[in-house]
């Protein structure tokens, strides 16, 4: 349970810290609401991060503490929640590190990717533990 708890907390930290950004970066703006539609602005890329995190680590949250509950999960289970918590991260830099949001690029495609995998095998193994 303590890795499952390690990586809830992990995910938890990535939304608030980005929402935090994006507070922040609107008041720096004097922007209330919104965002433009440049593809390269901060706030624009920022708001993107948040709002694709929050698609999906509370799904990955539950799956995890649905998961681990019951009592220690296998280590290949441990491994795949580290990964999904490892990708939620990469996905993030992808989003608002890199120059733009118009092209795709490594960190956003290893962090989905990562993201698609660990979330349909950690569904899977929730199903297999019924």
């Amino acid at each position: 349970m303590k890795t499952a708890l390690i990586c809830i907390g992990l995910l938890a930290l990535l939304i608030f810290v980005l929402g935090i950004a994006i507070s922040a970066t609107r008041n720096k703006m004097k922007k209330s609401i919104g965002y433009p539609d440049d593809p390269t602005a901060l706030l624009h890329k920022l708001c993107r991060a948040h709002a694709n995190a929050a698609e999906y680590i509370p799904i990955l949250c539950i799956l995890m503490f649905l998961i681990a509950a019951p009592g220690e999960p296998a280590p290949w289970v441990l491994a795949i929640m580290v990964i999904a918590t490892a990708s939620r991260y990469a996905h993030a830099i992808g989003m608002v590190a890199m120059p733009t949001l118009g092209r795709p690029n490594l960190w956003r495609v290893v962090g989905a990717g990562g993201t698609y995998v660990a979330g349909l095998t950690l569904t899977i193994a929730l199903l297999l533990t019924v």
